[in-house]
This record gives C-alpha cells, structure tokens and sequence, in this order.
C-alpha cells in the first residue's frame, strides 16, 4: 500500500469490514471512548483513515508470550 492509499478515507461501514467488526461495534468504542481510533467528522458522517485503521491493529498485536495475564 502506498502512502496515498493510506491516507484515503473510508466510511465506518468499510473501517468496520477492514477490522473485522460490526460498524455499532465502532460507534460504540468512539461513543464509550473504549478505544481511541482516530476518525474525522464530515457533516453528520464519520470517516477513517486507513493508516490509523491500520495503527489501530499493529498497537493491539499481541504476540506469542506477550499475554498481560
């Protein structure tokens, strides 16, 4: 993916499909704060950078021996 790609904005529909979850599953994180994904509010629409999406899933990689248990 090249730079261009990663700055490209998807609606919560595609953001929701890219993390393998439900979009109430991202309105509720941004809602509860649960989680913080960077988004970007076009009018009533909330939109998503595929290289935040991206970040997203690289901090919560939890590798073999990394357990918090």
């Amino acid at each position: 993916m090249n730079t261009q790609d990663a700055k490209t904005l998807v609606d919560e529909q595609a953001a929701a499909e890219i993390l393998q979850v439900k979009p109430h599953t991202l309105t509720n994180w941004r809602c509860t704060k649960r989680y913080h994904i960077p988004y970007i509010k076009v009018g009533r629409c909330v939109r998503y950078r595929i290289s935040d999406l991206i970040s997203f899933i690289e901090d919560n990689r939890v590798a073999h021996g990394d357990s918090d248990e």
